[in-house]
């Protein structure tokens, strides 16, 4: 198996692969550190799609694992012979199609009622590979960014945990879809919405980050550009104002 990505949920994918007897080929990653539990090879890749002869010949049992990875697999990877790509996306495809980021805050201000983590296959397009599982978490009225996003990766480790012995085995296959459901993309363009929600009622919570400001800082900026300059001193911020729940 390789995994490409970054961060803590990344790691820990890792780690329970390797502690569960599975090969872990290579850990694409910009941190060495995330292939150490698995004493795996590491590979710093600005562009994981320029190292496809690497990743085809690295791995054993033709399992490429996307976890918390913004990197867009492109040819030659994606036609690479043996290689099956499946990701872990923090949303529910194709409602939160892109970045994890921008999909839940839009969540929030659309009072989507569901919130959770897909397990897909990865072809030419952005999140849209045949689906083979969910997990769904619902969205509560008073539920806050920080609050559903914190959920999103928990919901993101717990289904790779779930699906890793189906896909080890060969067995994990698309799920069947009970009726169509409404897509929507959320890149940085649509930040440039955001505006118009400003006076929305919801706006306090899907705009309070918490500890994930460091992890969104394209939202975080966009927050700041809209932080009014007339703000009275010692006003907050838009984005900083916390909700009533922890």
């Amino acid at each position: 198996m390789i995994f490409v990505g970054e961060g803590a949920l990344l790691r820990r994918a890792v780690t329970h692969a390797a502690t569960r007897g599975h090969p872990v080929d290579l850990v694409c990653s910009a941190d060495p550190l995330d292939a150490a539990p698995a004493e795996a090879p590491h590979l710093a890749a600005a562009d994981v799609n320029d190292h496809a002869g690497t990743l085809a010949r690295a791995c054993t049992d033709g399992i490429v694992w996307s976890l918390n990875n913004r990197q867009i697999f492109r040819e030659p990877l994606l036609r690479s012979e043996g290689l099956r790509i499946l990701n872990i996306h923090n949303g529910l495809l194709p409602r939160h199609r892109g970045l994890p980021s921008i999909a839940v805050l839009f969540a929030v201000l659309h009072g989507d009622t569901e919130y959770g983590a897909t397990a897909h296959e990865v072809d030419a397009g952005i999140d849209t590979g045949p689906v083979l599982a969910e997990h769904r978490f619902p969205l509560g009225p008073e539920d806050c960014y920080h609050q559903v996003m914190l959920r999103g990766v928990r919901a993101c480790r717990a289904l790779f945990e779930q699906i890793l012995p189906s896909v080890a085995a060969g067995t994990a296959h698309p799920a069947p879809r009970a009726a169509a459901e409404p897509s929507a993309y959320y890149g940085l363009r649509a930040l440039d919405r955001l505006a118009a929600f400003s006076d929305h009622p919801a706006y306090t919570r899907a705009t309070d980050l918490g500890l994930f400001a460091a992890h969104a800082p394209e939202v975080a900026r966009a927050l700041l550009r809209l932080s009014s300059p007339a703000s009275p001193p010692g006003g907050t911020p838009a984005g900083s104002r916390r909700c009533s729940r922890s």
